[in-house]
């Protein structure tokens, strides 16, 4: 049994009232660690150990933080496999694609931000031959970032690594459904030369830990990702505490294909992006718009190939996908598969659960699954599921693919695919979503920005958009005549 402790002021530490939460292995849905149930206490503990690194971390020399930062991602790297086996212990996700994405974009985040922080420029502007008028910007004070499970030490780094990398100290909060390679960070930052203070890590609840480190009045900014309904929550707390806010929210992605595309590559991306990671990835495109000309040889296609997907041991390099993260959001998957037949769908592969024997016996496994024949204003089609699940729907027009796509209260992603230029950009330009993939899916240059609008969430991440956010800007005018 291994027990995940808090990392405050570079030592591990267990919480302040001594209480712990179970965590479990998807795989084979049973207790392997605990982690602290942190509480009000313990982000006091960790918010007032960042306050009081903040003056030298700030300060240091960009050359000498950005040294250090690229140092821990050169570790993040020699522990690759470690990491990739513990993320996908902890999650469920194949272990195949823990090794090629998860934490190469965590090693590959804090690499980014150790360098884009020396090419960090403010303005000047030149107002008349005697008056200038320069811009600074400085780093705010103690960060608080709160990640997801879907993508847990990719999206934990995804935060952190800017915040740092501005000359922000950081109390963060993993999901406590996926706690393990946050836990694993701290002795990395340790061996990195990061000093005590500078980056702390809180386990526990979201209502508890989480909404601490929101009404935390030394935490004057927070970064956000998770679900829809929890970030509305830290925005009534955080608003009348004029706090910074960075919410990265839910989606309900359209993946649009025009009967002009590349079928082939259409085919094989689609499937991915419908169910990479068990379908748990917000940018997911959980619905799927067809034009008519293609829709049943797409259809029949699509659903021979899923039916063929292999579900089983996330250690299995042969297994395309593994466990859902953790039983509650298991049955909340399956309860959606219910409730579209419920609402006319017919499903064509899949929806029913996986039963492994032996230690995978009590595993949360279901088999990848595609619905046709629902109305765009369904529950199935408005509300976001998160998981291995996706519906078809022919369309006619340009127009009717473009309507359909903007139908839902979500805005993160969408995908088209077509050969036609000029069409690709018209209805890129149209959709009401903060990143459009056009005959491709996740290619992700790291310096552009990346949010949602709508109920997707306010600001950007990425790039200079992070470290903007991390970041206070002061004008200085100056009159020299």
């Amino acid at each position: 049994m291994i027990k995940i402790q808090n990392f405050i002021n570079g030592r591990y530490m267990d919480p302040v009232g001594g209480e712990h939460l179970d965590n479990y292995e998807p795989a084979k849905g049973r207790v392997y660690s605990t982690i602290p149930r942190s509480g009000a206490e313990d982000v006091k503990l960790a918010a007032d150990a960042a306050k009081a690194a903040f003056p030298e971390w700030s300060s240091m020399r960009l050359e000498k933080r950005s040294k250090i930062l690229y140092r821990l991602s050169e570790l993040i790297d020699q522990n690759l496999d470690r990491l990739a086996e513990a993320e996908s212990r902890d999650n469920g996700k194949p272990l195949w694609l823990a090794k090629e994405v998860d934490i190469p974009r965590a090693r590959d985040n804090f690499r980014f931000f150790a360098t884009a922080i020396q090419h960090f420029a403010s303005e000047s502007h030149r107002t008349s031959d005697t008056i200038i008028n320069y811009t600074t910007r400085k780093p705010i004070g103690v960060a608080g970032c709160i990640s997801p499970w879907n993508l847990p030490l990719y999206l934990f780094s995804w935060k952190v690594a800017p915040a740092l990398a501005a000359g922000n100290t950081v109390v963060a909060k993993p999901s406590e459904v996926t706690p393990m390679t946050a836990y694993l960070l701290g002795e990395l930052c340790n061996e990195a030369g990061m000093p005590a203070g500078v980056f702390n890590i809180v386990h526990g609840l979201g209502a508890e830990v989480g909404n601490a480190m929101v009404e935390h009045p030394d935490i004057p900014m927070i970064s956000f990702t998770g679900g829809t309904v929890t970030g509305a929550t830290i925005a009534r707390t955080a608003a009348p505490m004029f706090k910074k806010l960075s919410l990265e929210l839910g989606g309900k992605n359209p993946n649009i294909i025009f009967d002009d595309c590349d079928f082939d590559k259409a085919i094989a991306t689609s499937l991915n992006s419908s169910f990479a990671n068990q379908g748990q990835i917000c940018l997911c495109g959980s619905r799927m718009y067809i034009q008519r000309g293609i829709y049943e040889r797409f259809r029949d296609e699509f659903v021979r190939r899923v039916s063929e997907f292999k579900v089983g041991d996330p250690m299995d390099e042969n297994n395309r996908m593994g466990a859902l993260v953790s039983q509650p959001h298991f049955e909340k998957v399956k309860s959606y598969i219910q409730l579209a037949q419920e609402e006319g769908g017919r499903i064509l592969t899949g929806g029913e659960e996986v039963k492994l024997s032996g230690e995978f016996a009590n595993g949360w496994f279901l088999r990848p699954t595609v619905i046709e024949g629902l109305h765009e204003q369904c529950r199935t089609n408005q509300e976001e599921i998160f998981g291995p699940v996706v519906t078809l729907q022919p369309f006619d027009t340009e127009e009717e693919a473009i309507a359909l796509a903007n139908s839902t209260t979500y805005g993160l992603a969408a995908t088209v695919w077509t050969e036609n230029v000029r069409r690709a950009h018209r209805v890129a330009d149209q959709l009401k979503s903060g990143i459009v993939w056009v005959n491709c899916w996740l290619v992700r240059d790291l310096r552009t920005p990346f949010g949602g609008v709508k109920s997707s969430g306010v600001g950007r991440e990425g790039g200079w958009e992070a470290l903007r956010f991390f970041t206070e800007p002061k004008n200085i005018c100056i009159k020299f005549d």
